[in-house]
């Protein structure tokens, strides 16, 4: 299975800048996105062979993700348990094999003004996902906003406890692999530098390559064994992240 992660860092520009094309020739399997910042009927991008299901935000031009399948899951749920579904954040699906987690995580913002609820949000996922993971394996990815080593971002030091790279957010995701879950672009190239998904729009940040990894596949520790690679597409723009791809034998 093919299956692509990307935050379009608002769908309606992203599909004027290529979406489509990529969409196309990744031909994957299971393809999501986050950052919408749109309501389903503002754009209508339905391609042949796909379902497609979209959870926004109450807030307009906000957050927002979705995710287009080749197969109709066995079930779709929004949010987690119910709970966090103001900011149109989370899709769950179900599938025979494992359940497959769309999320695009809350920033921390400047000076780490929403840490308190970045903090309730990451205790909250990380419950969700081991519920999940007692019942069959677990696919979680997308934008988790957060660089969880040095080795993830081009300027560490100068950039130390700021959002998506201060403590408290590493230490989350500390706790989360720490849970039964792996990250498999390190699992798979754990010393390979350079390597980013998102770069500022300043300073000429992607020209430079001075970029973050903060977008992510994590799959629960026994379907390690099943994923062939994960790509990280830095070739592709359109939006300030990249596209992530997954490979695995499902």
């Amino acid at each position: 299975m093919k299956l692509i992660t990307w935050n379009v860092n608002g769908f309606r520009a992203c599909l004027k800048k290529g979406f489509e094309d990529f969409f196309k020739e990744a031909d994957a399997d299971i393809f999501c996105i986050q950052e919408t910042k749109m309501k389903p009927e503002q754009a209508d991008f339905s391609p042949e062979g796909y379902v497609k299901y979209f959870h926004s935000a109450e807030k307009a031009g906000y957050s927002g993700t979705a995710v287009y399948s080749k197969k109709e899951p066995l079930s779709v749920t929004y949010g987690m348990n119910g709970e966090h579904l103001d900011e149109g954040r989370v899709i769950t699906c179900e599938y025979e094999a494992f359940y497959f987690v769309c999320c695009y995580v809350p920033n921390a913002q400047n000076e780490l003004k929403r840490i308190d609820y970045r903090m309730e949000f990451e205790d909250a996922m990380r419950a969700y996902l081991s519920e999940l993971d007692r019942k069959k394996p677990v696919i979680y990815c997308g934008d988790l906003n957060v660089a969880h080593n040095e080795i993830d971002l081009k300027n560490p030091k100068s950039n130390a406890g700021n959002a998506g790279f201060s403590d408290e957010e590493r230490g989350k995701m500390t706790e989360l692999l720490s849970a039964g879950f792996a990250d498999t672009y390190r699992r798979l190239y754990p010393d390979t530098t350079g390597v980013y998904t998102w770069w500022s729009y300043r300073f000429n940040a992607r020209k430079n390559n001075a970029g973050w990894r903060i977008d992510y596949f994590i799959v629960s520790e026994r379907l390690m064994e099943k994923v062939k690679d994960q790509i990280i597409h830095n070739e592709v723009e359109g939006s300030d992240h990249c596209p992530v791809e997954l490979l695995v034998e499902l």
